[in-house]
């Protein structure tokens, strides 16, 4: 396998990416792309913790990120690449044209968010942005785990997402 997978979820690491997507998927490695984790020692020590022995976990800001993808690429074990906001993963699309598949998978109640599915919040720029994204050929879901359905954006939008 390689890298084939990209999501966006608030929470980065935590057990629903590493259970819930790790088990099921063999993910052999995390790529967590955020600028500010990438430059702290300490937090990059808390997520660590999250992460079992036999993953890896690579932090990247989007510029290291953009310059090791295919490295990434080729790796044998399957991994997955996590940002945290959307933001970050429209910079890495945009410097990537070769990222064709993104899954939201947690984006949280915050002022300004409309619930869009149980697990995901939009503001209207959020949408806006996930729908240039698409826009730009990228297929564009949410899904909380694997074994779960993955909701097209469309539809996610119309807020008829899970439940």
């Amino acid at each position: 396998m390689t890298l084939e997978m990209f999501r966006i979820d608030d929470r980065l690491v935590h057990g629903q990416v590493v259970v819930g997507w790790g088990q099921p998927c063999a993910l052999g490695f995390l790529v967590l792309v955020d600028d500010a984790v990438a430059q702290s020692a300490w937090e990059q020590d808390l997520y660590r913790m999250g992460v079992p022995p036999e993953m890896e976990i690579i932090f990247d800001t989007v510029v290291t990120a953009t310059a090791r993808l295919s490295e990434y690429r080729a790796d044998c074990r399957t991994g997955m690449l996590i940002t945290s906001d959307i933001d970050t993963m429209v910079r890495l699309a945009a410097a990537l044209p070769d990222i064709r598949n993104v899954t939201v998978g947690g984006v949280h109640h915050k002022p300004g968010r409309i619930a869009r599915a149980r697990y995901i919040y939009l503001t209207p720029e959020e949408a806006l942005r996930l729908q240039a994204l698409a826009a730009c050929g990228v297929t564009v879901v949410a899904q909380d785990v694997p074994q779960g359905a993955a909701t097209p954006l469309d539809v996610l939008l119309r807020g008829e997402g899970p439940t």
